[in-house]
């Protein structure tokens, strides 16, 4: 999905966790770095996956898998690992030198869909969020 292809991305939005927003649909689509793959059965979305590409001055550029979702009825078939590889392949055009992924560890579908060869699981991670209060920005 690209610039332009906002309707198709907001009528997939049950494949995601909370609807799509039209702002954040537009932004995220607007974006060289932000890849969104959308898979159908006919014209239907049956699922996603949304990378982001990451770059930092002291590394090469990497492929952060946001998100992957395939709708419950269209599970185990492929679908989740096609997806992945597509995204995979459009970080080898962009030039990325690796894809990553973080996924929970009890998550046993994302791990059997990730986990294939040449995949190196690396455990061990602890993940922090800060919320940021952006009414603070607003002006008084």
């Amino acid at each position: 999905m690209g610039p332009g292809d906002d309707a198709k991305v907001l009528a997939a939005s049950e494949l995601f966790d909370k609807p799509a927003r039209e702002d954040a649909t537009a932004r995220f689509l607007r974006e060289p770095t932000h890849h969104l793959l959308i898979a159908y059965e006919g014209d239907l979305p049956v699922g996603f996956v949304s990378g982001t590409e990451i770059s930092h001055p002291d590394q090469p550029t990497t492929m952060f898998l946001n998100e992957l979702g395939v709708d419950e009825g269209y599970q185990r078939r492929g679908i989740g690992r096609a997806l992945t590889t597509a995204l995979i392949d459009v970080g080898l055009e962009r030039g990325c030198h690796s894809v990553y992924v973080l996924t929970e560890h009890d998550n046993e579908a994302a791990i059997a869909t990730y986990n294939r060869d040449g995949v190196a699981r690396e455990d061990g991670f602890v993940m922090f969020t800060w919320s940021l209060d952006l009414s603070r920005l607003e002006p008084a």
